[in-house]
Formats: C-alpha cells, structure tokens, sequence
C-alpha cells in the first residue's frame, strides 16, 4: 500500500518575503544625531577647514583674511563645487565621470561661439547647457544601456569632448562676444551683496540637491543602485535610466560651470577645464563619497571643494611651487579613501 506523507506543520513553512524595501538595500539605520556627526566624514572636514583657515589668518592676517583673497577663494571653489554636486550624482552611483574637464572647455566654446555670432545671451546658455548635456547623455547610454565601464566611456570622452573643442573654436580664443557680451560677462564676473555670483549659484543648487538627495525617490535610487545595484534592481529600481540622467546632471552641472567661468573671464579657449576633473573627483572624495559608491551628499562635495580651494590658496602664499598643488591634491584624495576605509572597519 502507499504511505500518505503526513502534511507540513504550518510552523514549518515559512513565507518568502515578496519585496525589498530601499531602506534595506541602503542599510541605513537610525543613529542619535551626536553619533551621525562624529562618524560624518564632512563634520571632520569642516573642521579641518575652519581650523586651516584660523591658522593662516594667524600667520598671513593682512592676505588670507582680506576682502579680496575670500571672495577669490569662494568664486574659485564655487566653480569646482558647481561640478562636483554633479559628480555626486555618478559616483554615488558607484560610477566615474572623467569627461567634466573636457565638457567644460567644449561647453565654453560653443557659448562662446553663440555670442560671437551676435547670438543673444539667453541663447548662448542655453546652448552651453545643451552641449554638456548631450555629452552627458552619450556617456550615460554608452556606460547604462550599452554596458561599457565608466572609466573607459569618460575616459575616451576626455579626449574626444577635448579635440572638438579645439576643432569648433580653430584653436583660437575667443572674446569678441557681440552686443550681449557685457550682460553675459556681467553674470559670471558679477556679485551681489560682495559675493561673486558663482557662489550663489552653488548655495542655490547645494540646496536643491541636499532636498532631493534626502528627500526623493530619485535621490533614494542612486544611494540604492550604488550600494547594491542587483539588488535595487529587484526592488523595481530603474536602475538603467537612473545611472543615465546622473551622467546627464554630471555633464549640465560641468557645462554650467563653464557659462559662468567665461563669464568671469570674458574669453573661451579650448583648454578650460583641462585637469579639472582630478579637483572635482578630489573635492567629492575628501568630502566624503566611496569611490564604489553608495554614499556621499552635496554638502560633502562643497566643503571638500572648499577645503580644496584653501589648501591650493595657502600653498601660494606660503610660497610653495604652484607645480605641487596636484601632489597635495593627490594625497588628500588617499588619505580621505583611507579615512573612509578606517571609519568602514571601525562600524563593521
């Protein structure tokens, strides 16, 4: 005779859990606020730089604290921290954008080349705006749909965005900026209330991005697809077209940057932005972004662009050969990826 299996316990099935939530592939968890701050690589590096500045105001008061040298140093950091809001994006992704230095100098060109043709102002923007982001779109689907690495596609988009640049403009510089020449000018190179327009371009798209980091599902994608970006695919992530538009804010964000830098100078040439991309990378980095994503914020990227700016200005007037700026830069970017492995082995 056949034996009848006896049926199952119902204490012995167990349900399988039909969905992941996005809280669970970011792994973020509630901490007290004192906690968050001490483990907050962007607290230490505010620190750092309040501290750095206290003490070159000791030691050069009549140049570091002067009038002029802070509003050179926050128009100049404002222009690099304008690009690495956008490299946020990517690399909280888990991805690189190694094009912005070229994106800037191909966006530079063609606003200038607008204006040259008597275009107006409004017109020259946006078509500066428009060129970074069909850059930004080409590497999103060359890296998102069609597969390649992110360090391959940027890479070879350094060099391409760069030799257009020089072919568009005929490697000359251009200044003849036509009837709007002035009012564009009048917008890179302005302030208001003694602070340099860039800035206030930063504080407004710091903000922006600060709100829809923490507060969007969209920001909540690109924590997710860094983290882990198999399993926010199983959430229902669309992980493709989130990676895309990051490239894409990568590429307005460095085109932006650009519109207000000739502006500021009142002159395109092909070579803007040429080794940009190391101080961008470096002011996310130091500010807190894991190169293999996942984590990392614009307020991290502006005060790493900041400290960045203020280390570059104190070398200067200590004296310091401007040739060593990228070996500092350079250690910087080591010790913050090494600050960031200590503190990952510290919560583990």
């Amino acid at each position: 005779m056949l034996r009848k299996e006896p049926p199952m316990s119902s204490a012995t099935i167990r349900p399988i859990p039909s969905s992941v939530a996005i809280e669970d592939v970011t792994g973020l968890k509630e901490r007290s606020l004192l906690q968050k701050l001490l483990s907050s690589q962007p607290f230490w590096v505010t620190i750092a730089l309040i501290a750095m500045a206290l003490a070159m105001t000791w030691y050069q008061p009549d140049a570091f604290a002067s009038a002029d040298n802070f509003f050179n140093i926050t128009r100049n950091f404002a222009f690099i921290g304008i690009m690495a809001i956008g490299m946020t994006a990517v690399i909280l992704t888990g991805g690189i954008d190694l094009s912005v230095g070229s994106i800037m100098g191909l966006a530079g060109v063609v606003c200038g080349l607008v204006l040259q043709a008597e275009g107006h102002w409004v017109l020259a923007i946006l078509a500066g705006l428009l060129t970074g982001m069909l850059v930004g779109v080409v590497n999103g689907v060359l890296i998102s749909y069609v597969g390649l690495p992110a360090f391959v596609v940027t890479l070879g988009m350094l060099s391409g965005a760069r030799s257009l640049a020089i072919v568009l403009s005929e490697n000359k510089m251009i200044y003849e900026f036509g009837p709007w020449g002035d009012t564009f000018n009048a917008i890179g190179g302005g302030s208001i209330f003694g602070i340099a327009n860039p800035v206030w371009v930063l504080l407004v798209l710091a903000i922006m991005f600060s709100i829809i980091l923490n507060f969007t599902g969209w920001g909540n994608y690109l924590y997710a697809i860094g983290s882990n970006e198999n399993a926010a695919r199983l959430t229902g992530v669309p992980v493709k077209r989130i990676k895309l538009q990051a490239y894409i804010v990568s590429g307005l964000t460095a085109a932006l940057s650009a519109v207000l830098i000739v502006g500021w100078q009142g002159s395109a040439i092909n070579a803007l932005g040429q080794g940009y991309e190391l101080r961008v990378i470096a002011s996310t980095v130091i500010g807190g972004a894991d190169l293999m994503g996942g984590q990392g914020g614009a307020y991290g990227a502006v005060i790493g662009a900041a400290l960045i700016e203020v280390i570059r200005n104190s070398l200067l007037m200590a004296g310091v050969d401007s040739n060593w700026q990228g070996a500092f830069v350079g250690l910087f970017i080591v010790l913050a990826v090494l600050l960031q492995r200590i503190r990952g082995k510290g919560s583990a």
